[in-house]
């Protein structure tokens, strides 16, 4: 079985002095960085994910600014990694990302991100992702609040494995 640890939208908005900041950031991001780590002494692809608005007028991910970028955190732990751009929740809707996988043998696709209730649901329920053994890694994503945080994942748990990275 080949692995992927698919890291959706950790990206400069979503941070303190970014237009939208989330709930429990820091600590997310310091377990995604750890998670990564791990994944690459395991020999696993990583694949970052970048949503770029597709509106010029959107409050969040505009492109040419600061904070549509990936968070240098992530860029420092998998400077080799492929990046699919999306403009949509679902991280394989109108991207490359399904070929990409397919490119590189993946069975099961591990998935870190933000936000929990969006596009990390999105992406692991998407038609595309019937295809993969899927895990979310409940550590390693967040959203506005944990309440919110904490019904994505149970509502998740009944199509996909919710776990803590290990």
């Amino acid at each position: 079985m080949t692995t992927a640890l698919l890291i959706i939208d950790v990206q400069n908005d979503y941070f303190s002095g970014g237009a939208f900041p989330l709930w429990n950031a820091e600590t997310t991001l310091d377990a995604i960085v750890a998670a990564i780590d791990r994944a690459r002494s395991r020999g696993e692809q990583v694949i970052l994910v970048q949503h770029v608005a597709a509106a010029a007028d959107s409050p969040l991910f505009r492109a040419g600014t600061p904070g549509v970028e990936i968070h240098a955190r992530i860029r420092a732990a998998a400077p080799d990694a492929p990046v699919v751009v999306k403009r949509h929740a679902d991280s394989f809707h109108q991207t490359g990302l399904a070929n990409v996988l397919a490119d590189l043998g993946v069975t099961r696709l591990r998935i870190a991100g933000m936000m929990t209730q969006n596009c990390v649901v999105f992406t692991a329920l998407s038609p595309d992702a019937e295809r993969f053994d899927v895990s979310v890694l409940s550590d390693c994503t967040t959203t506005i609040n944990e309440a919110i945080h904490g019904f994505a994942l149970h509502g998740l748990s009944t199509r996909v494995t919710v776990e803590p990275d290990a």
